[in-house]
């Protein structure tokens, strides 16, 4: 009786696959780090830039440095406009909440409504601030699933709420009619706005966070302990 052939010995790996998968690793760990800190860097300039120049020059940080400390002192002090913008934005809205406040935000508006091209994109501006900042109304409540752009193809999209006024009036139909949005990969604040009754829609039970990672990551981040599904039920549609 003949004796079986053994098996091939692993191939061990070498010192470059090591060094390979020890720096890829690394970028993995080093990546989210530094590029949150040069976010966050970048955006505390930006701001730096726009209010300091605001100051007095008596209240600025090189003015003070110099006061305290001597004419040769140089000190690159980054990130005091954050404060100054924090404490400004709540004093605006503490204003705005008042009567004075009030009477000056509608004797704005009507000025700059007055303005053909900066009624426009004063408008625009003032939508988009309000849909995004506003208080007690949640921007998406749910992730969900829909087909799009064409039957058999699936796609994740944010529920924004029912839809409203004339679409309801022209889509017609006895089902609630849902305002979906569908972002697009990897930049989400670009994307298509459909209206589908609510029973086209396959509801995900991760959050709107979750469901943005994945979209942001093309499909590469899912939700913790969350299996990829294999298939996905088709819709219940009506009876035709």
């Amino acid at each position: 009786m003949t004796e079986p052939a053994p098996l091939p010995h692993p191939r061990k790996r070498g010192i470059f696959s090591g060094l390979r998968a020890s720096f890829l690793t690394g970028l993995v760990v080093i990546l989210p780090i530094g590029l949150t800190l040069y976010f966050i860097w970048v955006v505390t300039g930006w701001i730096d830039a726009w209010v300091l120049p605001l100051l007095p020059h008596a209240w600025k940080p090189e003015t003070l440095l110099k006061q305290y400390f001597g004419d040769e002192t140089y000190l690159n002090v980054r990130g005091v406009g954050v404060p100054v913008f924090l404490l400004f934005t709540v004093f605006i809205g503490w204003i705005a909440k008042g009567i004075i406040g009030r009477f000056f935000i509608h004797w704005t508006e009507r000025t700059v409504n007055r303005l053909p091209v900066v009624r426009s994109i004063y408008t625009g501006l003032k939508q988009i601030a309000e849909t995004v900042f506003a208080q007690g109304k949640p921007t998406f409540d749910r992730a969900c699933l829909i087909e799009f752009p064409r039957p058999g193809m699936w796609s994740v999209g944010f529920v924004a709420g029912d839809a409203k006024g004339e679409v309801v009036d022209l889509i017609g139909g006895t089902q609630n009619l849902l305002t979906v949005y569908v972002p697009t990969t990897p930049n989400p604040t670009s994307g298509y706005v459909v209206f589908l009754p609510e029973d086209q829609l396959r509801m995900l039970d991760m959050s709107v966070e979750d469901a943005a990672k994945l979209i942001i990551s093309a499909g590469l981040v899912y939700p913790p302990g969350k299996d990829v599904p294999r298939t996905i039920p088709p819709p219940a549609r009506a009876a035709e």
